[in-house]
C-alpha cells in the first residue's frame, strides 16, 4: 500500500508537548527573571497551542517593558489585546501558575518546547520537498536547490545570508568615516590618553579586551578605573561579574578610587578626618547614580555569564562588562580537561561581546614563567593554562609595575607602572607609561618622564 494512502499517518498529531509549554509558561508568571534563561531560544510561534503562543507575547511585552507579569497583568495584556477569552481567561492563566514542576528547569522545558517546533517545521519542510519531487515543470537542479535551502533554514544558527557587495561596502565605509569627522565616535575613551592613543581613540563595541598580570600587579584596578570612566565620564552602563572579589571590598574600592581617601582608612572610618568624612559623603552621593552594576557570583560558566548579561543588557543597557576572572570559570562540561574548558569560556566571551554589542574586558592571570626573567615583564606565552585567549582577544594589555617585582627600586618608580599592549588585531602594540596609585587602588595618567634609574634598551627591556 503506497505510503500516502495509509489512514494510520494522516491521523498523526504534529509533535508537540502540551506539558512542557505549560511548565514553561508557569515559571514565568511565577519568576520572572527567568525570562533571561529562555528569551533567547523561545518565540510565540514556538508554541503548539495558539492560546500558549499569545500568553508568551503577553509575558514578553511586559517583561521587555520592566514591568512584572503575573496572573493578573498579563491577563490585564491579554484584556487590553483583545485576546483574553481567546486564552481560557484567569481562570486558565491561574491553572498554569499552578503547572510548574521546578522552575530551576525552565531551560530544559524551554528546549523541548523548541525542539517540538522544529520537528514540525520539518515536517512542512518535508511536505514542500515532496512537492518539489514531483513537480517536473522545473529543473531538478533548481528543485534541489530550494530543498536544501528549506532544510539549511531549520539549523539552529544556520549561516545568515549576509554576503555585502562591494557597493554597499564602500556606502558604508564612506558614511561612517563621515559620521567619525563629524564627531560621531564610535568608541569611548577610557580616561587613560595613553592607552587611548594606542586604541585609537578608546574601547569599541564587540572587542573583547584581555588584561593579564601576576597576582598584586593591579589586574582589577585597572579594570575598574576603566569602568568607573566609563560610567562617570560617558553615563554609559557597565557590569562587573566579580568572581573573585566580594561586593563589598569593590564598593570600598570604588569609594576610595574616586575619593583619592586612602584604602585602609575607609576599611577602619576611625583613621578618617572631618574632611574626609565629608569627601567620603560626596563621593557617596555621586555613585550612587552611577551606572555601574556588580555581581559577586562565583565559579560561573559561560552559560551563566551569558544569562546574567543578557538579563543586564535588557534592564540597564550595558557597554562595558568586566569579567573578573577567566581561571574562576569553569566549563560546561566539567569532566574536559581545564584547557577545554578555558577554550570554550574564550569563544563564548568573543561571541557575547559580538551578540551584545558591548567590550568585555576579561582579567586573566599569568603562569608563575614569568617570575623566572630577571625583569619579570610579561609575554604572550605567559598566559595562564589556554592559548585560546590569546587567538580570541582583540587586544591583550600586560600590567607590569617594576618595583612590584624589584623592590629595591627607588622612590621614583613607587607610581609607575607600564601597560604593555601584547597584541592589537587592527592596532601597533608597544608599552605606555601609567601611574598606579596604591593607596587607593587606582591607575591614572602618567605625568612627566618615565623613572630613569634604570635605561630601557631599544627592545623596551628595563
Amino acid at each position: 500500500m503506497n505510503q500516502n494512502d495509509d489512514p494510520s499517518l494522516s491521523l498523526r498529531v504534529p509533535p508537540h508537548s502540551i506539558e512542557a509549554e505549560n511548565a514553561v509558561l508557569g515559571a514565568l508568571l511565577l519568576e520572572n527573571f527567568a525570562w533571561d534563561r529562555v528569551g533567547d531560544i523561545l518565540k510565540p510561534a514556538d508554541f503548539y497551542r495558539h492560546a500558549h503562543s499569545q500568553i508568551f507575547t503577553a509575558i514578553a511585552s511586559l517583561v521587555n517593558a520592566n514591568k512584572p507579569a503575573d496572573v493578573v497583568t498579563v491577563y490585564e495584556q491579554l484584556v487590553s489585546l483583545g485576546t483574553a477569552d481567546d486564552c481560557g481567561g484567569l481562570e486558565y492563566l491561574n491553572g498554569l501558575a499552578q503547572f510548574i514542576p521546578s522552575a530551576s528547569n525552565i531551560r530544559r522545558y524551554a528546549e523541548i518546547v523548541r525542539e517540538r517546533s522544529m520537528s514540525r517545521k520539518l515536517l512542512e519542510s518535508s511536505a514542500e520537498i515532496m512537492g518539489l519531487a514531483y513537480d517536473q515543470t522545473q529543473p531538478i537542479a533548481e528543485r534541489i536547490d530550494q530543498a536544501t535551502a528549506q532544510l539549511i533554514g531549520l539549523l539552529e544558527g544556520a549561516p545568515r545570508d549576509d554576503w555585502q557587495g562591494a557597493d554597499e561596502g564602500m556606502v558604508e565605509f564612506i558614511e561612517g568615516v563621515e559620521s567619525r569627522h563629524r564627531g560621531d565616535e564610535d568608541f569611548l575613551s577610557t580616561g587613560l590618553d595613553a592607552l587611548d592613543e594606542k586604541l585609537d581613540g578608546g574601547i569599541r563595541e564587540g572587542e573583547v579586551i584581555v588584561i593579564a598580570g601576576r597576582p598584586s600587579m593591579g589586574k582589577t584596578a585597572l579594570a575598574l578605573s576603566i569602568g568607573e570612566h566609563v560610567a562617570n565620564k560617558h553615563r554609559a552602563s557597565v557590569g562587573v561579574l566579580s568572581m573573585e572579589m566580594p561586593k563589598a571590598q569593590l564598593q570600598n574600592r570604588r569609594v576610595a578610587m574616586r575619593s583619592n581617601i586612602p584604602l585602609h582608612k575607609i576599611k577602619r572610618p576611625e583613621r578618617m578626618s572631618d574632611f574626609e568624612w565629608s569627601k567620603m559623603s560626596d563621593t557617596v552621593e555621586k555613585l550612587r547614580i552611577t551606572p555601574m552594576y556588580i555581581s559577586d557570583q562565583t565559579a560561573l560558566n559561560i552559560n551563566q555569564v551569558r544569562t546574567k548579561a543578557r538579563a543586564l543588557k535588557r534592564r540597564h543597557g550595558l557597554r562595558l562588562l568586566i569579567v573578573d576572572y577567566i581561571g574562576l570559570m569553569e566549563g560546561t562540561d566539567r569532566k574536559a580537561n581545564r584547557a577545554t574548558q578555558l577554550g570554550e569560556v574564550s569563544r563564548g566571551i568573543k561571541a557575547l561581546a559580538k551578540e551584545l554589542r558591548c567590550t568585555i574586558l576579561l582579567l586573566a592571570q599569568l603562569n608563575r614563567e614569568v617570575e623566572k626573567r630577571p625583569n619579570q615583564r610579561p609575554l604572550m606565552a605567559d598566559l595562564r593554562e589556554c592559548g585560546d585567549i590569546e587567538q580570541d582577544a582583540d587586544v591583550i594589555l600586560f600590567v607590569h609595575r617594576p618595583i612590584h617585582a624589584k623592590p629595591d627600586l627607588g622612590d621614583e618608580w613607587k607610581y609607575y607602572a607600564e601597560g604593555i599592549l601584547g597584541k592589537q588585531r587592527d592596532g601597533s602594540t608597544g608599552v605606555i607609561d601609567l601611574q598606579y596609585v596604591g593607596e587607593c587602588v587606582k591607575f591614572c595618567n602618567w605625568e612627566g618622564e618615565r623613572p630613569t634609574s634604570l635605561v630601557r634598551t631599544k627592545g623596551g627591556e628595563l
